[in-house]
Formats: structure tokens, sequence, C-alpha cells
């Protein structure tokens, strides 16, 4: 049964973004548009949602919210890289830009797309169908220290080598065609899945680059006043954007043995909360694929020194 989807810190997003009427705001990841319903709500007749996602069932669920809204609304379907090189091109400004990173409950529960082990699914786990490369390609065809590389560094799994291996070995008397084979070779070495799972999505879909290159592009788009919201699900992502937003957080960097600064470098952001938000307990009971969620806000104070 497919779980009704449910946004994650929501009313935590809402209260530190402080949507008000008028406003424009980008929702990078749209998703089901659980997010996205709520802000729009929030910024009314005169605001404007621009909604991006790469994943075409997101376009699907935008028209079928877009019908609901007041607001002007806009969707692009592509990467949250593309669609914020896009908006700034056109010189477009927003008053709130959200990540919600990772995949959707929408992905999960299409289990056909094989982002799952909890379903016996084709290897798949694109979050855009017509990326070149898919995890199927990926586990039948990567080399053995590719494998292992992806494994140990995005699912942060010490047994990295021992399954890679175990891949190779499989593969070679026939393909690994589907989730639930998957699974197999994993769990004859180790007890849980997930973390490869996790190691592959990320290596498929290339979402660590995609974040590292969609920050400062965000930031960009972003007006002075302005706040960016993140949402991470793991702590790959987590560290990339507190290490981003911390950077602009910061006043002065001349050495610490000068009597005055000479660098006469301001921050350009202020931290909104100085901790990741986390899920409160009655939401993880609510909803507990919200157990691993951060959230961590900034308010733009000035445009970029140089």
């Amino acid at each position: 049964m497919t779980i009704p989807h449910v946004p994650v810190l929501a009313g935590e997003a809402i209260e530190l973004l402080d949507p008000q009427p008028g406003q424009t705001v980008v929702d990078c990841t749209f998703g089901a548009g659980g997010h996205a319903r709520l802000l729009a709500g929030r910024i009314g007749a005169s605001g404007t949602l621009i909604a991006i996602d790469r994943d075409p069932v997101a376009a699907e669920r935008f028209a079928e919210l877009e019908a609901e809204l007041t607001c002007t609304a806009r969707f692009i379907r592509a990467s949250f890289v593309v669609g914020l090189a896009r908006l700034r091109e056109e010189g477009a400004h927003a008053d709130i830009v959200l990540m919600d990173l990772g995949m959707s409950s929408m992905q999960i529960d299409t289990w056909q797309r094989g982002f799952s082990y909890s379903y016996d699914a084709p290897l798949d786990m694109r979050m855009d169908p017509d990326l070149a490369q898919s995890a199927h390609a990926l586990v039948n065809e990567a080399e053995p220290r590719h494998l292992e590389t992806i494994f140990r560094d995005l699912g942060e799994e010490r047994y990295a080598r021992q399954i890679a291996r175990a891949i190779v070995r499989e593969r070679r008397h026939a393909p690994i065609n589907s989730t639930i084979a998957l699974v197999d070779v994993i769990t004859r070495a180790v007890p849980a899945p997930a973390r490869f799972f996790q190691a592959l999505r990320i290596a498929v879909n290339d979402e660590l680059g995609q974040l590292d290159a969609a920050l400062p592009l965000a930031w960009d788009v972003l007006r002075v006043g302005g706040r960016l919201a993140a949402i991470s699900f793991h702590s790959l992502e987590d560290r990339r954007v507190k290490r981003f937003l911390a950077a602009r957080a910061q006043g002065c960097i001349c050495p610490p043995d000068l009597p005055v600064c000479a660098c006469g470098r301001e921050p350009e952001a202020e931290l909104v909360s100085r901790r990741a938000i986390a899920p409160t307990p009655g939401e993880l009971a609510a909803n507990p694929r919200a157990r691993s969620a951060r959230l961590r806000v900034a308010s733009k104070l000035r445009e970029d020194q140089g």
C-alpha cells in the first residue's frame, strides 16, 4: 500500500522561513508538493511559486496542485542545478529557496523504479529516466574498485570491498537484474542492504555533485533578506550544507594575531538556527521516514563580496 505523502519537518521549515504574502518561493525539489503546498498557502494570490524537479512524475503532481493554487505558479522540469542556473540567467530573485534533498516518498513507493530494497523491481534508481546510466548498468558493468569506492564513500560502509567483490563474482555467472537479486548478494555477507542501496542511488543521480553545484546557485538567486533552507537525510548531504552556510556566515578571516581586521570581510549570511533541526518524537511516530532528516536555514545579509 502506498504511504500518503507527508512533508518532513514542515512546521519547522515554515516557522524558520517565515513566508509572507507576495513573496517569491523556489522549491528546488518539488516531489509530491507537500512543502510547496504549504508555502504557496502563505504567499497567497500575490506571491509566486517556482517548482523545480527532474522527475517527470513530479510534473504531473505539480499540474494537479496548480489547479488549487491562488498564487502564480511555474514548473521547471530539470535538475535543480539546471533549474537554478536558468533562473539566474533570467535574472530571477527569490525570497525563499527550499531544498528537500534525497529521494521522495513518491519515488520510494513507486516500486517499479527500483529505489527500495523492500520490493522486487528492476534495478533502475534514476530520478530522471533520461539519465544514461541506471543502477543496473553500474552494478553489472562498473570495475570492482569503482564499486568499492561508491560503497565506501557514498554509503560509508566498512564492508565495501567484500560486497564489491561479491557483486563481481555473482555477475560473472549471470547479470544482477533486480533489487531482490542484489539484496540476496549483499545479505549473504552483511545483514543490512540499506547503505549499499543509498550509495548506488547517490552515484546514479550524482546527488552530491548536484548539491555542490546547486548551493551557490541557490544563494545567487536568493535576494538580500531572503532565506535558504535545506533538509538533508544523511551526513554526506548535511556536512556539505553545513560547510556552505558556515563559510558564508564567517566574517573576518585575518590571522588571529593581527590587532585589527585587515581583510574587511563581513558575513554574507546569518544562521537562523545554530544547530540542525531534527524531527520531534511526535513527527517520528507519525512518519518514521523522517528519522534522519536535518534542517538548516540561513538568511542572506548581503551579496557576495567577491
